[in-house]
């Protein structure tokens, strides 16, 4: 079951508005709590936190729930950001099952709340429906799309961008010159991440004349290795990982939300010398227990578009339909730092992935070829 946290219950019972609890476990229907009456405890947080703003940001999470270190935990994170610096007040709604979406949207909307994000491609149907049903209320749809709708914005990431990067970082770091990476479900915007790093691998071969073979995936075939769904660190995931080690990968890309775990037993029992790149959130910071495995990661900075929205939006600025697309160029996506894989990488790559990078703003290179 799904609930507000303390300090934004409190916030609603400083607005006079009615908290919301959204329950995933009976049928993902909304029910409506008591008022809060606790205050938190006076910390320097809160007396240094910003004046309180008549604005609710809302979220809604797919089943993949708000910590699961990838899309969800990124969008949440820009809610929490935005309540601590902006002041506004926040309410969230975690999904346990698909049919638990409309429910939930639903109970955002009765909720009056000001703008509305739907998290994850899972989410298209249900929110596009809402945004239909509800002209009045402002929608975003994080890694989905619209149907046209004046009152839903979609955010989008070229991470085909970033993720050419990484794969050309995986090849220049691989010693076998075998890399991997596998997939949650093979749908666009987990396919986008794993063309871009095969093109990029790729790339590193034609410039070296070094054969570079990538396992699990092959996009002009469009097929590959993939877990079907995106349950974290499943055996699926973990035997997938083992698969590609025995063929050789040396860096693993799994593009499936937390597969870190996985992915790093499955190395730690193989005994392989061998790195994984993670994606979404800047893994080896985010999750420190996987560092030591993390060569990089690919972001999607979901944390800083859903910041800026509400920033906007609370700011005054009047609501747009016109797509957010995170970029190279706009700091929406990128390589995450190296950390302690820093000095094994040497200056020659660090120096040919400025200039790629550099190549892919100013369209020079297309990470798709």
């Amino acid at each position: 079951m799904a609930t507000l946290t303390k300090k934004t219950l409190a916030g609603f019972a400083a607005a006079g508005a009615m908290a919301l609890v959204l329950s995933g476990c009976a049928g993902g229907s909304a029910e409506v709590a008591e008022e809060a009456t606790d205050e938190p405890a006076e910390t320097e947080e809160t007396a240094e936190a910003p004046e309180e703003l008549d604005f609710l940001a809302c979220a809604v999470s797919d089943e993949g729930s708000w910590n699961d270190k990838s899309f969800n935990e990124a969008v949440y994170d820009g809610l929490q950001q935005a309540e601590a610096e902006l002041g506004v007040q926040v309410a969230e709604a975690e999904s346990n099952t698909p049919e638990d979406f409309a429910p939930n949207l639903q109970a955002m909307v009765d909720a009056d709340c000001d703008v509305i994000f739907g998290v994850g491609f899972g989410l298209i149907e249900d929110i596009n429906a809402s945004a239909t049903a509800n002209p009045d209320k402002s929608f975003v749809t994080v890694d989905g799309s619209s149907e046209g709708q004046e009152n839903l914005k979609p955010v989008q990431y070229r991470m085909n961008e970033s993720s050419y990067l990484a794969g050309y970082l995986a090849a220049a770091y691989s010693t076998t010159k075998t890399v991997g990476t596998y997939g949650g479900m093979q749908i666009p915007s987990v396919t986008d991440f794993m063309d871009g790093y095969y093109y990029g691998a790729m790339a590193y071969a034609e410039e070296t004349g070094e054969e570079v073979t990538v396992v699990g995936w092959n996009p002009m075939e469009e097929t590959g290795d993939f877990i079907g769904d995106f349950v974290p660190n499943s055996a699926t995931s973990k035997s997938i990982a083992a698969s590609q080690l025995e063929d050789g990968a040396d860096v693993i890309f799994p593009v499936g939300g937390d597969q870190f775990g996985a992915t790093s037993e499955a190395i730690s029992e193989a005994g392989a010398e061998a790195v994984m790149i993670g994606v979404d959130k800047d893994i080896a910071l985010t999750s420190p227990e996987y560092a030591p495995y993390v060569l990089t990661s690919a972001e999607k900075r979901m944390t800083s578009a859903t910041f800026d929205i509400v920033s906007d939006l609370s700011g005054g600025s009047e609501f747009s339909s016109e797509p957010y697309i995170g970029t190279l160029e706009n700091d929406g996506t990128d390589l995450s730092p190296f950390y302690e894989f820093d000095s094994e990488v040497s200056q020659e790559t660090k120096d040919r992935l400025v200039e790629i990078k550099q190549g892919i703003i100013d369209g020079d290179i297309d990470p798709l070829s």
